[in-house]
């Protein structure tokens, strides 16, 4: 009998040996990978508050003395003020348009069957695959032919088309895991179609969404290809046409433009922060309540 005890407490420490050594592994993995994505960050703002030459010598140490002028270079060569609202203004109402529009088409494409359903649902994948700089010449030729060339609209309508097929992607696969039987119970309740879209299946796709909001913000926030192109006024230009202001024709103010970097990535960081929130409480709600 006491053997048979030693046996089990010995297979017990074994197993939670086991169980940490795996749990210290998988913290181990995540840290390592939180420095490899972090550092570059870490450098970058460091850097920003060094001076030209401090930085040329020494890139990797810390600064000698703290250089806040930076910013206030930063500022001005990149006209973060007027640029960030542009900016601004254009990622927030593309966003807005691609997530309405894709989420109504997912939920067609999700829950209704109809004819030619999986040949539009490919067409959509399909965009998955355009190169947006495969696209700028035939963009820039229709832009110009609408009129809208070195207007807000210019980026807005590229910026919706190409953000469209990932989120209808996303939303479509996460729409298509939802029981056929909530929706029977609404309709016995006498919701309508749209009603069900917006009261059920809109709530409880709020991790997908997040996840699309997130990447359609990021996408359009650093975009600089379409801006390069269909904007050449200075007054509608975008933020990542200001951070290339600091590269001149035979010297780049490598300090400068870390410090705009700096800037620039806050509101990213912000807005990433405020949509992880939503995934985790879309995560953990449960099934619609009647």
């Amino acid at each position: 009998m006491s053997k048979t005890v030693v046996d089990y407490d010995t297979l017990s420490r074994q197993a939670k040996k086991k169980k940490y050594t795996k749990k210290g592994t998988i913290y181990l993995i995540l840290i390592l990978f939180t420095i490899v994505n972090a550092y570059p960050i870490l450098w970058m703002i460091m850097n920003s508050f060094k001076t030209g030459q401090e930085f040329a010598f020494d890139p990797f140490g810390l600064p000698n003395e703290w250089v806040f002028v930076n910013y206030v270079d930063a500022w001005v060569t990149a006209n973060i003020g007027s640029y960030f609202f542009n900016s601004l203004f254009v990622g927030i109402t593309a966003l807005f348009i691609c997530i309405l529009i894709g989420s109504l088409a997912s939920y067609f494409l999700a829950r209704f069957d109809f004819k030619g359903r999986n040949m539009l649902y490919g067409f959509f994948v399909v965009g998955l695959l355009v190169p947006i700089h495969a696209t700028l010449v035939p963009m820039f030729i229709l832009m110009q032919k609408l009129g809208f060339m070195n207007t807000h609209l210019a980026l807005i309508f590229p910026y919706i088309a190409f953000n469209l097929p990932i989120t209808i992607f996303l939303l479509t696969s996460f729409m298509r895991s939802f029981p056929k039987e909530i929706e029977e119970s609404a309709i016995m309740d006498g919701c309508s179609v749209f009603r069900i879209f917006w009261s059920i299946i809109l709530p409880m796709s709020r991790p997908a969404l997040a996840t699309a909001v997130i990447l359609n913000f990021i996408n359009n926030w650093n975009e600089f290809s379409f801006a390069l192109v269909l904007i050449n006024d200075d007054a509608l230009s975008t933020l990542p046409l200001g951070l290339a202001n600091f590269a001149g024709q035979y010297t780049t103010n490598y300090t400068a433009q870390m410090a705009g970097l700096t800037l620039v990535l806050i509101p990213t960081i912000l807005f990433y922060l405020i949509m992880e929130k939503q995934i985790v409480n879309g995560m953990t709600q449960g099934a619609v309540k009647g």
